[in-house]
């Protein structure tokens, strides 16, 4: 998703609570990063279609469980880093207790990145969620060729990377437990077309 940061120079620190009670009402979503907001842009075809397939294979396998999928209209809060951002895909197995409109402790984060976010999803964002003590996975999807990088905890809790770029890959999630396949990741995607840009 497409951040457009509020441009004025005498742009006043916004505090988190005024973020929050803002957003409620507003019309346009906003991603915030201690003091500053960013308006999000709309996705394209291509990035929402990846997205709902996620959504999809995920929300099957956590039905009957602690687990529950949330697509890009909820926010995770990245309390460390003073910021709330609005993931594609999230997954939590707890749930928080203090706010209804924002997630603290999820399982899974999934960023479906484009050229105008591929920096922030694995530098800026990358920092943010693995600071999260709930997180063991974070997804970073393209969506102009298949190419999934899948950021896990190993055994000891430090973080490790590994990419797959293959359709007849698969890749393991512990939360939820499962594997998923490029193939069914990339569903309906025809990579012979070149992909529309985020707006």
């Amino acid at each position: 998703m497409l951040a457009i940061k509020n441009t004025s120079e005498n742009t006043a620190y916004i505090t988190e609570q005024a973020y929050l009670e803002g957003e409620k009402i507003a019309e346009v979503r906003h991603e915030y990063v201690d003091g500053v907001v960013y308006a999000m842009a709309g996705t394209s075809l291509r990035h929402n279609d990846i997205a709902i397939n996620i959504t999809s294979l995920l929300r099957p396998l956590t039905r009957g469980t602690p687990c529950k999928v949330n697509a890009s209209d909820v926010k995770v809060r990245a309390q460390r880093s003073k910021a709330y951002y609005y993931p594609d895909v999230i997954v939590g197995c707890q749930r928080d207790s203090t706010d209804s409109h924002f997630l603290e402790k999820p399982c899974l984060i999934v960023e479906v990145t484009s050229k105008s976010t591929e920096w922030k999803d694995f530098t800026e964002k990358l920092i943010a969620y693995q600071r999260l003590a709930s997180l063991q996975v974070y997804l970073i999807v393209a969506q102009d060729q298949p190419q999934v990088t899948l950021f896990y905890r190993d055994a000891e809790g430090a973080w490790d990377v590994t990419r797959f770029d293959d359709l007849e890959q698969t890749l393991t999630l512990p939360c939820p437990e499962c594997t998923l396949s490029l193939a069914d990741i990339y569903e309906g995607v025809d990579f012979t077309q070149p992909a529309e840009p985020d707006a």
